[in-house]
């Protein structure tokens, strides 16, 4: 890894979960789960230590979401060390058993509620696939907190 003192990447923090309403305007997480949506549906995302790691170091990676409740520190240091060395933003969810449910690693029942939600520290988008509310949202937000 080098040291060269680099700009390091766009950190940005998600506050918790609010109350969801129906139509209201859009926020952080609305946009990501949106945009976790349709990643999935274009086969860009990527979920688990393993396959998040390889995708950060060969630079395909896009974007990284990071779980704050994360056990293990060294699995925190790992991602933020390669999205610090390769500029890619990072952003954190408060929940990682709420980001697996995001990212497809669940059972929908016939209500429609996830059920069996498997938890996900990290998720690395590939490819946002098509153009959104959701992802203009996200990317004005990296944006402002980029230049914070």
């Amino acid at each position: 890894m080098s040291s060269d003192g680099g700009a390091a990447p766009a950190v940005a923090q998600v506050p918790a979960p609010a109350a969801v309403d129906a139509g209201g305007a859009m926020d952080i997480m609305k946009a990501l789960q949106e945009v976790l949506k349709k990643s999935i549906v274009h086969d860009g995302l990527v979920r688990g230590l393993r396959e998040c790691a390889k995708a950060l170091d060969r630079r395909e990676a896009q974007l990284c979401i990071l779980a704050q409740d994360c056990d293990e520190p060294a699995y925190t240091r790992l991602i933020e060390a390669l999205c610090g060395e390769h500029g890619i933003n990072l952003v954190r969810v408060p929940e990682k058993k709420q980001l697996g449910e995001w990212a497809g690693l669940c059972k929908i029942d016939a209500e429609g509620v996830p059920t069996k939600v498997v938890g996900c520290t990290c998720a690395v988008v590939k490819e946002f696939g098509e153009r959104s509310a959701g992802f203009d949202f996200l990317l004005d937000y990296l944006n402002a907190n980029k230049e914070e």
